[in-house]
Parts: C-alpha cells; sequence; structure tokens
C-alpha cells in the first residue's frame, strides 16, 4: 500500500524523525486555517500516489493564508496523470541548502534489504545514477543486524555526505531504519532531505510503500487506505473474506488456488483472442471450502460487475471434492434467487479431481439452464470466452 504523502510526513513524526509542521486539507478554507496555524508562508502540494506534480502544477508557493486558500482552489480537483486531486497538503516552508536523498527498500532480486543514499537530492534517483553513478551508494542491509550507529556510519561514508550533517544523517539513518522495520515498510525514501538554514536536516517529502501481508500486525494501518481508489467491488469482496481483484474484461473467473485462477486467467484470455478480444473481468480465488455461501458470495460479487457477460468456474477437487463444489454452485443459484438477486448470465463449469464424476452428474441432474458444463480447462475457457462475446 503506498501512501500519501502528508501520511508518510506524519508517520515519520510519530517515529521521531526531523519534519516540517504540516496539515492535510480537503476544502479551501481548511487550508486557510493550517496556514494561519502554521504562521501563514507555505507550500501547498497536491496529494496523489504519482509523480511529477510540480511540473503539472501541483505545487504552490502561498505568501500568506489568503493564497493559500487561493492555491488550494487551483488544485484541488486538478487532475494529474488521470489521478484527481482530492487533498491537498500544507506545509512550512524552508531555507534549502543543500538537498540529499535517502531510502531504504526490499531489494527482492538480491534477497535483501538496501539502502540508497546520494547527496544528489531533489532529482530521479534514477537519473542521477545514469547520469552520475558514482554520486549514488548502494549498501545492503543485513536484516538480522539491521541499521545501528556503525551501520548509519558507514552509510553516511559510502554517500560521501558532508561531514557538517555526518551526525545528523546518522541519527536519522538509525531512525529511519527503526521506522521502516516498525511499520513493515517496504519502501521508505526521502527526496530531498536537506539542510536548511539553520544547519537542521529535515526530511521534507516522504515516500512511503507499507507491506499489505503484514497488515494484520497494524490495524492502524486500515484507516491509512485511500478508500476512493478502492474499487466499491473489491470493497465488497473484502467485506466477505474473499481474495478478489478487478480486472478490465468480460469473463468472470471463479476457481479454488491461486495458482489455478491465475492459469484460467491466462487460458481465458488466450481463448478470448479468438473472440474478439474478450478478457478475464477479475481473478477470484474462493480458497480450498467452497461451501455454497462461499459460493453463492463469490458469484454475488462477480455478477455485481456490470462488465460481465459470462463466469467460469474452475475447480479442481482436493480437500473439497467436486461433489460438494456442484451441490454448492445448484445451492448458490439458488440463495442469489431468495435474496432477489436472480442470475441471468451463463455459468461455464470446469469440475476436475477429487469426486469429479459425481460433481459433473450433480450438475447435469440439476439441469439449470445457466449452467454448461465442460470438462476440459481449455474447452471451458473457450466457452466462456464465446458466451461473453456473444453477451456483449
Amino acid at each position: 500500500m503506498d501512501l500519501f504523502e502528508y501520511q508518510g510526513r506524519d508517520l515519520f513524526e510519530r517515529h521521531g524523525l526531523p519534519v516540517l509542521g504540516g496539515g492535510v486539507a480537503e476544502t479551501p478554507q481548511e487550508a486557510r486555517a493550517i496556514a494561519e496555524r502554521l504562521g501563514g508562508r507555505v507550500v501547498v502540494k497536491a496529494q496523489v500516489k504519482v509523480g511529477g506534480r510540480g511540473k503539472a502544477g501541483g505545487v504552490k508557493l502561498a505568501a500568506d493564508a489568503d493564497e493559500a486558500e487561493a492555491r488550494a482552489t487551483d488544485i484541488l480537483g486538478m487532475d494529474i496523470k488521470d489521478h484527481t486531486v482530492h487533498k491537498v497538503m500544507l506545509a512550512e516552508t524552508a531555507d534549502i541548502k543543500e538537498e540529499y536523498y535517502f531510502s531504504y527498500l526490499l531489494d527482492r532480486a538480491n534477497r535483501t534489504f538496501l539502502c540508497i543514499a546520494s547527496v544528489a537530492g531533489g532529482m530521479e534517483i534514477e537519473t542521477v545514477a545514469e547520469e552520475d553513478p558514482e554520486r549514488v551508494a548502494k549498501i545492503a542491509i543485513d536484516a538480522n543486524k539491521g541499521v545501528d550507529e556503525v551501520t548509519a556510519r558507514e552509510i553516511v561514508t559510502a554517500a560521501k555526505f558532508p561531514a557538517d550533517v555526518a551526525d545528523q544523517i546518522v541519527d536519522i539513518a538509525v531512525k529511519l531504519w527503526q521506522a521502516f522495520v516498525a511499520e513493515d515498510a517496504t519502501l521508505v525514501e526521502v527526496n530531498p532531505l536537506a539542510k536548511v538554514g539553520d544547519g537542521r536536516v529535515l526530511l521534507l517529502d516522504a515516500k512511503i510503500t507499507l507491506d499489505e501481508n503484514a497488515g494484520f500486525r497494524h490495524p492502524d494501518h486500515e484507516a491509512l487506505v485511500d478508500q476512493s481508489a478502492v474499487d466499491p467491488l473489491e470493497q465488497a469482496a473484502k467485506a466477505k473474506n474473499l481474495n478478489y481483484v478487478k480486472l478490465d474484461g468480460e469473463v468472470g473467473i471463479i476457481g479454488n488456488g491461486a495458482g489455478l485462477v491465475m492459469s484460467t486467467l491466462d487460458v481465458v484470455a488466450y481463448a478470448g483472442e479468438g473472440h474478439g478480444g474478450v478478457k478475464p473481468a477479475n481473478f477470484l480465488d474462493i480458497g480450498g471450502g467452497a461451501s455454497a455461501q462461499v459460493m453463492a458470495n463469490g458469484l454475488e460479487i462477480v455478477l455485481g460487475d456490470p462488465a460481465v457477460k459470462s463466469v467460469f468456474v474452475n475447480v479442481f477437487g482436493g480437500i473439497t471434492a467436486c461433489d460438494e463444489v456442484a451441490n454448492g454452485i445448484i445451492q448458490a443459484l439458488a440463495l442469489l434467487g431468495e435474496r432477489g438477486e436472480a442470475v441471468t448470465k451463463p455459468l461455464v463449469v470446469r469440475l476436475d479431481g477429487n469426486n469429479a464424476e459425481a460433481g459433473r452428474a450433480i450438475l447435469d441432474a440439476a439441469n439449470n439452464p445457466l449452467v454448461q458444463r465442460v470438462d476440459t480447462m481449455d474447452g471451458a475457457a473457450e466457452r466462456a470466452a464465446e458466451l461473453a462475446a456473444a453477451g456483449k
């Protein structure tokens, strides 16, 4: 989960890192009040999870509260690279003397953590690394040891930070690592990390990515989710404990097991090429216990997408036998009908594995006109794509 800058600033402050005073506003009037609290002169920044805000006009200086209100009026509602600005962050201004770069990240390729630091801050670190690689230090971090004062000083030396700020950056490096670990982050990036006129080093930016897989350890992270950007179907699926991801297609996918569902997406996409470019509409893994209620919940979510024209239920029986799944499908259709959510779109069902023959027999005996049974995965994908194309 990527955080907005204002959320990252607040997180840094909670961990004792030096940041400027600030606040977030959703209206120009709120922006005025924050500017008054901060003393008048502020920077007004669009809060979007994309780069290039400054070039797009999403970062403006304001000399006083009146101007802060005017700049917020200009920025709120802007479109920046297809991201609508709903909030602005206001921060105190700073007399910047030097700009640095500092980050910790999960280095998946090398299965370790990495610190990237540079005295050339204020610009894209990729550009610096390409044009002047000697100014970018990359230091692998031992996860068992972490970053203590000794390691922090090694980082400062490797990045060639000036001696007059070395002690401050050592302290920041240690605290930033502690925040990185405590919050289960996969990235914390500060650009710029700046030396200001009075000699202090401050974190003037915050780019943070949190590991959603660690969310169970951080119930407070739920409040950081940008609800306006979450698909309502994904929200509904999460409430029902379903693993669902909305995609841009027409064939609804329901399967048991992430690997099988991923394979199903591939075969449907391939089959769809022969039917006008039909694509999968979602990823939905109902897990091992495909009960009638779980199946009903899954169908409800998938069929709640108006783009879906057909549904492909692809199940390989293992712990859950195929006859239980077949009964679940029939009962799920009945449950949805009782809820007043009549199913009108065709379902293509492929059952294989444990008790597959019994499951197929149950579906055949039910003789539901909406359910079409196909024995092979490729054949079922072809039929689902064909039905979706016909329903477009």
